[in-house]
C-alpha cells in the first residue's frame, strides 16, 4: 500500500483536488480546521482512520473520500520532547512515516531583556523554531554532527510544515529558521513550497521572520529572491579564503568563494536586504587576526551581519578546539573597528540537551543501533 501524503503537502493536495474537480480554495480552510483543535488532531491521527468529516465539516462530499484515500492530517509523530534546564530551549525528535528521525528546536527569548543593561525594552516573549529540511546532509562539514550522518533523504514539503505544526502545539512560533538538519537549498522545491504555506493562511508568518541558511549553493541563491522575496538569507561562510573553507567544509570545492560572493552581491542588489554571515570560531584554523582582516575585506562592500559562533566540541575525538574568549573578542573588534561591520557573538542555548541541531537525532540513532559514538555539535541554531 502506498504511503499517505501529509495534508500539509500543498502541491500534492492541489494536484489531487484539481484531478477530482474540487476547488483548491478549500485547502487553507482544511489546514485552519486541523490547526484549530491541534490536540484533537494529534489524538485522532493515532487512530486507524482519521475522522475527516468531524475534524473538517462543511466540505463537498467528494472531498472526504479523497482525503481518506490519499492523505493523513500528520504523517509524522513527536518521539521525544526535551527541555533545557533553563527552560529556554525545547528540542523535538520527530519520527517520519519512513521511520527516519529529524529534529526541530524551539528557542525562547525575552526581547525586553539583555541588550541594554537594566533599561527595559519594548517587546516580550518570542519563540524561534529551527527546522530541518533533510534527513542527514551531504555537505559533510567537519564541525557538524549532522554531517557525520551522511545524506539519507529529502523531506517533503508537508514533512517540513509538520515541524511547525508540532511546535505550535507547545508555543506560539514567531520566527522560523531553516538551520536544522540538512542543506535547505539542496531540497529547493520542497523548501519553496513549505515556506509559501507558512506565509499563507492560516499560518501567516511574516516573510521577514523566516531565515534560510545555506553553505552557499550558488545556482539556488541566484533564484531564491525571485521565488521567495522578503526572506532572510544566512550564509555559513566559516572562512575568509577558499583553501580554509575546503579544509573544514569539503562541499565548498563545488562552490568557489569568489563565485559565491558574486552570487551574494547579485542577491543583495535584487533584494536590498542585509545578509547574515555565520562564522564558527575554530582555534588556530580561522580565528587569527589575519583571518579577521581577510573576512573584513571580503565583506566590506556588503550590508551584512556577521555572527561569530563559539565552537562547542563534544567528547575528546573532535579535531577542532574552541577559540578563546579573547580571540573571539579581538576578531570582533577588527570587523567592527576597522571595517565597520556589524558583528555579534552567538549566545549558546540548550547545551545540556544537545541543543545544537543535529545532536539529539544522532545520539538517538546511535542508541537505537546500540552504537556508542561521540558526535560533534551542529552549530546551525542561529539566534536572529
Amino acid at each position: 500500500m502506498a504511503a499517505f501524503r501529509s495534508a500539509f503537502d500543498a502541491g500534492e493536495m492541489r494536484t489531487e483536488f484539481e484531478k477530482a474537480g474540487i476547488k483548491s480554495t478549500f485547502i487553507p480552510f482544511i489546514w485552519k480546521q486541523l490547526l484549530h483543535d491541534s490536540n484533537n488532531l494529534l489524538n485522532q491521527n493515532m487512530a486507524s482512520e482519521f475522522q475527516w468529516e468531524k475534524a473538517v465539516p462543511s466540505l463537498p462530499s467528494a472531498t472526504y473520500s479523497l482525503l481518506r484515500s490519499k492523505f493523513k492530517p500528520l504523517t509524522s509523530t513527536v518521539n521525544t520532547v526535551v527541555d533545557s534546564s533553563d527552560q529556554t530551549t525545547t528540542k523535538l525528535l520527530i519520527k517520519l512515516q519512513s521511520g527516519a528521525f529529524v529534529e526541530a528546536v524551539i528557542m525562547r527569548y525575552d526581547s525586553r531583556l539583555g541588550k541594554y543593561g537594566d533599561k527595559p525594552r519594548p517587546g516580550g516573549l518570542r519563540s524561534t523554531l529551527c527546522i530541518s529540511s533533510q534527513v542527514g546532509c551531504k555537505m559533510g562539514c567537519r564541525f557538524c554532527a549532522t554531517g557525520t550522518m551522511g545524506y539519507k533523504s529529502n523531506l517533503t514539503s508537508g514533512e517540513i510544515v509538520e515541524q511547525l505544526v508540532h511546535a505550535s502545539r507547545l508555543f506560539q512560533i514567531r520566527n522560523v529558521v531553516f538551520m536544522g538538519m540538512g542543506e535547505p537549498l539542496n531540497n529547493y522545491s520542497a523548501l519553496v513550497e513549505a515556506v509559501r504555506v507558512m506565509i499563507g493562511s492560516p499560518f501567516l508568518l511574516s516573510p521577514k521572520r523566516i531565515t534560510i541558511s545555506t553553505v552557499g549553493i550558488i545556482h539556488a541563491i541566484s533564484k531564491l529572491h525571485g521565488d521567495l522575496p522578503g526572506l532572510n538569507l544566512a550564509v555559513s561562510l566559516h572562512a575568509p579564503a577558499q583553501d580554509i573553507r575546503c579544509q573544514i567544509m569539503p562541499a565548498a570545492r563545488a562552490f568557489p568563494l569568489q563565485k559565491l560572493m558574486d552570487a551574494l552581491q547579485e542577491y543583495q542588489q535584487k533584494s536590498q536586504q542585509k545578509i547574515f554571515i555565520e562564522y564558527i570560531m575554530l582555534d588556530g584554523v580561522n580565528d587569527e587576526e589575519q583571518h579577521a582582516h581577510q573576512l573584513g575585506k571580503l565583506l566590506e562592500t556588503f550590508l551584512v551581519v556577521v555572527n561569530l559562533i563559539p565552537f562547542n566540541p563534544i567528547g575528546s575525538s573532535s579535531q577542532f578546539k574552541t577559540s578563546s574568549d579573547e580571540k573571539v573578542s579581538a576578531f570582533q573588534q577588527v570587523l567592527r573597528g576597522t571595517y565597520n561591520i556589524r558583528t555579534t557573538i552567538r549566545k549558546q542555548m540548550g547545551q545540556d540537551i544537545s541543543g545544537a541541531c543535529g545532536q539529539l537525532v544522532v545520539s538517538q540513532t546511535n542508541r537505537i543501533s546500540g552504537k556508542q559514538t561521540t558526535v560533534l555539535p551542529d552549530i546551525e541554531d542561529l539566534h536572529l
